[in-house]
């Protein structure tokens, strides 16, 4: 067995505590056959309709699917919405204690209307408005009740409100009191919020936003110096970097590395950042090396690009390939 797969191994052992923004992914599926005489807008005839596990519900899924346990920390509303979510996890056989409701905050839900293969419209329902002090206090508490019990903590950041840069910092200082990693899939809002994480994972163009850089600081020839700069200004002990077709690059203590794309035959790439900061999650809790955790995470982002839509890493599948390596 591979060095790569005999890590895969060790994910059986770990729980992942996923902290962040839940939301439910809609999607109607129908038929275009004529354009409403109200307006110049295809009439769509529904045929199917489905609601699945989005944002952090996702990584939550990818986890479970590595074969780690999820537990999952966030806020929703006491709508319908958020009582879909809570029936998709009990569905997946994936636990609720971690669910804070919010009396009168609406659960995220991003409806997508699909006629044949064409997306024609896509309706958000959300706020961006943090979450209530009290929803603050319940969450923290939730998580320092879990602290003792798990492996790595996970901040899945959506700007929907459940992070903020009080409880971001709170969390990384009781998880490193405790000497557990902690791990982040950031947006714009909370960008230098994270000082002092183990492990912080932007794609190239939310590097580039985040730190108000033009094209030429994430250049093959500069990526390592940008990323170095900020490793150090924010005191990560990594800064791990996915750059679509360019692959990935990794700044880890002092280890440098860069690994090209895996040549796919390249259906959708929707979901593959999930499905990266889930195994670099898990490969980090496991002991993996930092050249260990970005070439399972390349490999596995790769890997769901295959498959149309968004789906959750398949662990057989990600052994199989990684014993090649």
């Amino acid at each position: 067995m591979s060095q790569l797969s005999s890590l895969i191994e060790k994910f059986s052992n770990l729980r992942v505590l996923v902290v962040g923004d839940l939301m439910v992914d809609a999607y109607t599926w129908g038929k275009v056959n004529r354009i409403s005489p109200e307006a110049p807008v295809p009439v769509v005839n529904v045929v199917k309709r489905e609601s699945r596990l989005g944002g952090a519900g996702n990584v939550v899924l990818n986890i479970a699917s590595l074969g780690a346990k999820p537990l999952v920390c966030s806020v929703i509303g006491d709508d319908s919405t958020g009582e879909t979510l809570q029936g998709i996890l009990h569905e997946a056989g994936l636990s609720t204690a971690g669910i804070i409701i919010e009396n009168g905050r609406p659960t995220t839900v991003k409806e997508r209307v699909i006629a044949g293969s064409q997306q024609l419209i896509r309706v958000d329902s959300e706020t961006e408005a943090p979450i209530s002090a009290t929803s603050s206090a319940s969450l923290l508490a939730q998580v320092k009740a879990w602290l003792p019990e798990v492996d790595v903590i996970l901040f899945e950041d959506y700007d929907k409100g459940v992070l903020s840069a009080d409880i971001i910092q709170e969390i990384i200082a009781l998880a490193s009191a405790q000497n557990i990693p902690t791990v982040v899939d950031p947006k714009k809002k909370n960008f230098f919020a994270y000082t002092g994480a183990t492990l912080f994972k932007p794609n190239l163009n939310e590097l580039r936003d985040g730190l108000g850089l033009d094209a030429s600081a994430t250049n093959p020839e500069n990526i390592a110096k940008t990323v170095s700069d900020f490793k150090a200004a924010q005191s990560f002990t990594g800064l791990f970097v996915t750059m679509s077709e360019r692959g990935v690059y990794m700044d880890f203590a002092s280890d440098q590395i860069q690994i090209p794309a895996h040549i796919r035959q390249i259906a959708d790439v929707s979901g593959a950042g999930d499905t990266v900061i889930s195994i670099a999650a898990c490969a980090l809790a496991a002991g993996g090396s930092a050249s260990q955790i970005a070439e399972l995470a390349n490999l596995g982002g790769g890997l769901v690009c295959e498959s149309l839509g968004v789906v959750p890493i398949d662990v057989e599948l990600l052994k199989r390939e990684a014993g090649k390596i």
